[in-house]
């Protein structure tokens, strides 16, 4: 038996792939088939089952196209009503694959239909639990996502997630090592781990969900305290999952058409489409076409672009480095992005060296903060909430990114003002929205806050007012 996860930062997910004998199980596949047809047929074996713990809404699974490609069954839990054909597993049931088999456990709570799946060794005994978004290392599913399609209220869910993290997970013996689909960086949970595995045993001892004399009432509140909105496009991958999606070498193939720069020009002009600049922030603030959105490759790229851009169906063009052009539609196909009407030929010099209009963005060290301070210019942080209360510039203002377009009245427009997140990443997204809609009063921090945290800039810290801790 053979266990392999195949974790895509990005996404902060874990897909994985499991080989008894001559049979494999695929669980939670990205939308592309290849790294999952590629491995089976290195192994030489047969992927017989595709099993989804829940209807995805980070990221369009890849299940429906893997079922065509292989012949492999897909399997959900009970609760599931997609449009398409499927194996509806009863709680409770067992799929068999080579030597081993899978017990399905139906773990409502996070969504109905939500189901973990129990790995059998050879000999049945418990080995792994592949948990989706019922439990994560550190932390639980968020119980608000499904409150339309369930009919329930966020503390309705919050409740069946309790009992069935208490009569299905707990249960399990503490050597059971647990896969999850998330980790550190997704919007499915609040507090998750970098970790991405742990077991039965070592979650009762440190998730605080998991916390063996906690009430329903306890948990309800704690679960629910401090949750985010989700990003808008959440809904949307959640409908492609349950009704079905283009075929992904079609997508490919549409996003992947070469542009010169006047075909570009063309486009970005008779259509809607957003021009989507793909390069660092050091570059993109060098020079950018005009109303370009800058979200970098490498970042955590598409789940901005599914915060940035609210509609799967939105047009899109893009500027790519060389070479990267196959990386970035693909990437946008896995959280439903299909309707790419192609990239650049050549990247940005292609455009800038036909000397075309550009815009720049002003971008400054850290070390500068504390003069434009002195000059009167506004700070404003686009870091989340919680990041901005752990400690921040003193008197700054916090506008996360995450609802910039909701937003975009709080920024002063006849005021000067200094633009920050963590690093750079975030606030260069912040930057090229706010050209985009005519703001050219601001300056962007270079290195972000962390850089700002090495200069002489004065911040303050959140003081917890019943632990006095910061």
């Amino acid at each position: 038996m053979k266990i392999e996860q195949i974790y895509t930062g990005c996404l902060a997910q874990g897909a994985y792939y499991i080989v008894s004998d001559n049979e494999a199980v695929i669980i939670d596949p990205l939308r592309e088939t290849q790294p999952y047809t590629s491995r089976a047929d290195i192994d030489g074996v047969k992927i017989k089952y595709i099993l989804e713990t829940h209807f995805h809404a980070d990221f369009v699974s890849g299940h429906i196209d893997l079922s065509k490609v292989t012949g492999a069954q897909i399997v959900y839990g009970p609760n599931a009503n997609p449009e398409y054909p499927v194996h509806i597993a009863k709680d409770g049931e067992i799929l068999k694959f080579g030597n081993v088999s899978i017990k399905v456990l139906h773990t409502p709570g996070h969504t109905m239909e939500s189901t973990c799946y129990l790995l059998l060794d050879e000999k049945g005994n418990e080995h792994a639990i592949f948990t989706g978004d019922t439990l994560f290392i550190g932390d639980v599913g968020r119980p608000d996502l499904a409150q339309k399609s369930a009919d329930l209220t966020m503390e309705q869910l919050a409740e069946t997630l309790y009992h069935s993290l208490r009569n299905k997970i707990m249960t399990l013996h503490d050597d059971v090592i647990v896969y999850p689909a998330h980790g550190a960086g997704s919007a499915c949970g609040k507090h998750m781990s970098k970790e991405t595995v742990s077991t039965i045993g070592a979650q009762k001892a440190t998730n605080y969900a998991l916390r063996a004399d906690m009430t329903e009432v306890e948990f309800v509140k704690e679960v629910t305290d401090g949750l985010m909105p989700p990003p808008g496009y959440f809904g949307m991958n959640v409908h492609l999952n349950k009704s079905g999606y283009d075929n992904i070498d079609d997508v490919m193939k549409r996003g992947l058409t070469s542009l010169n720069p006047e075909q570009f020009e063309m486009l970005a002009n008779d259509t809607n489409a957003i021009i989507l600049d793909t390069r660092n922030a050091e570059e993109f603030s060098k020079g950018f076409i005009p109303n370009s959105i800058n979200i970098g490759l490498d970042g955590q790229f598409a789940p901005w672009v599914g915060a940035m851009l609210p509609d799967v169906k939105q047009e899109i063009l893009i500027i790519a480095d060389n070479g990267r052009e196959e990386e970035t539609v693909s990437r946008l196909a896995r959280v439903g992005y299909d309707y790419v009407l192609g990239y650049m030929e050549g990247g940005f010099q292609s455009w800038s060296n036909e000397n075309r209009e550009l815009n720049t963005v002003e971008r400054r060290d850290a070390s500068d903060v504390n003069n434009f301070i002195l000059k009167g210019f506004r700070v404003i942080d686009v870091r989340k909430p919680a990041e901005f209360q752990a400690e921040h510039v003193l008197d700054a203002m916090n506008i996360p990114l995450d609802f910039i377009n909701e937003s975009m009245a709080e920024f002063p427009k006849n005021e000067d003002f200094v633009l920050h997140c963590a690093g750079g990443y975030r606030s260069m997204i912040a930057a090229s929205i706010l050209k985009s809609r005519g703001f050219d009063n601001f300056i962007e921090i270079r290195g972000g806050f962390n850089s700002i945290l090495k200069s002489d800039v004065k911040t303050t810290q959140f003081i917890c007012p019943t632990s006095g801790k910061s």
